[in-house]
């Protein structure tokens, strides 16, 4: 439990000092820090030998175990506006793939004799051939300036090309700690409270839905904990596939990102209720369905509009403070359906739709807000 909370809370402070960092130093030059601490941390469990050792490996993965939120902010650099739903979608789907087959792949190696160790090695030794591989790929990086004012497509010098990113130059921490202490205060200052509390209460009212999954369809179907396995299963792959259906979903709407997170969000509180009140089986199948394809469509559509308000330059500011946001649901959310599910098997699903309302309501009294003046304001 300590080890847990221990990464838990370094998630949620590293987040958005990490990305706003991959702003200043630049993508590469962050995400191979990240990952070769990463690497660092699995390692020091695989060796660990004591809960002390153990809980001390977690703090290095707790503090830089941000790679895919760089390599979002990567992505983002790289396409245009107009691309990125299409762009995020595949790459969500690719990272659910492996959100799927890791834990296969761990269950299976924790089997064996000293599995748990063996599992430990096998994720530094992964996070070791990505820090190669982001070593010897061609990179056109743009070194920003240390004030972190420095446009990230913008060409250094006259014109000429960005110095090779494998030899950036050595900046003192000093400089580079100010501007990431100016981008976060930029956003922490900026009118995009909406957009955080919509991806808050959403955060917990999904948690909601998956909690106690497996003992709420036992006790009120009496379902068996292989056939609940099944269900997840069926529902992790849908979520998966629903990536690829990002971009022709954005095009359908013309590129109206606000309408389609209000749609989406709509949609997953109607199904989260739909599963709070469920008769049968039948219903838990229907809901889970569509709930994995409006939640993939409702999580890009919210990170595609927080870098359309908050500006390119930003993108690794703005997407940790997402995840940060995210880590505040993790935290909220099992003692939330700790109290709901006192009350009935159906209290942490129904806690999960009222809020999931509540942020269908702050977006139909903010959407007719976001002017295109408020959509081109960028953090600086």
């Amino acid at each position: 439990m300590v080890a847990g909370s221990t990464y838990g809370v370094l998630q949620l402070f590293s987040s958005t000092i990490v990305g706003s960092w991959s702003d200043v130093v630049g993508r590469r030059q962050s995400l191979l820090t990240c990952l070769l601490l990463s690497a660092f941390g699995y390692g020091l469990l695989g060796m660990s030998t004591s809960i002390a050792f153990f809980v001390l490996s977690r703090v290095p993965v707790g503090l830089f175990k941000h790679s895919l939120s760089i390599c979002r902010a990567l992505l983002a650099d790289l396409v245009t506006e107009a691309e990125r739903p299409l762009v995020m979608g595949h790459f969500n789907a690719a990272s659910s793939v492996g959100f799927i087959l890791g834990p296969v792949v761990g269950g299976y190696l924790t089997e064996h004799d000293g599995g748990f160790y063996t599992c430990a090695f096998s994720c530094a030794a992964i996070f070791l051939i990505n820090a190669g591989l982001v070593w010897v790929l061609p990179w056109g990086d743009v070194l920003p300036d240390c004030d972190g004012t420095a446009d990230a497509r913008k060409p250094v010098g006259n014109g000429s090309p960005a110095p090779d990113p494998r030899t950036p130059p050595v900046r003192p921490v000093w400089r580079q700690l100010s501007p990431v202490g100016s981008r976060i205060r930029a956003v922490a200052s900026s009118d995009m409270w909406d957009l955080f509390l919509v991806r808050l209460l959403m955060a917990v009212a999904i948690m909601l839905y998956y909690s106690n999954f497996s003992l709420a369809m036992e006790e009120r179907f009496s379902l068996k904990p292989k056939t609940t396995g099944y269900l997840i299963s069926y529902s992790s792959t849908l979520g998966a596939l629903a990536g690829f259906l990002v971009g022709p979903v954005t095009r359908l709407y013309g590129n109206n990102m606000a309408a389609l997170l209000l749609h989406s969000t709509l949609l997953t509180c109607l199904l989260i209720s739909l599963y709070a009140a469920a008769q049968g089986v039948w219903q838990v199948l229907l809901t889970s369905t569509f709930f994995a394809v409006s939640t993939t469509v409702g999580r890009t559509g919210i990170t595609d509009l927080e870098l359309r308000r908050g500006g390119a330059r930003a993108s690794g500011t703005l997407i940790g403070a997402g995840q940060s946001v995210n880590a505040v649901g993790r935290v909220l959310a099992p003692v939330l359906s700790g109290i709901s599910q006192e009350f009935s098997p159906c209290g942490p699903p129904a806690l999960g739709a009222l809020l999931a309302l509540g942020a269908v309501a702050v977006l139909l009294v903010r959407v007719p807000k976001w002017s295109e003046t408020q959509m081109a304001t960028k953090i600086k």
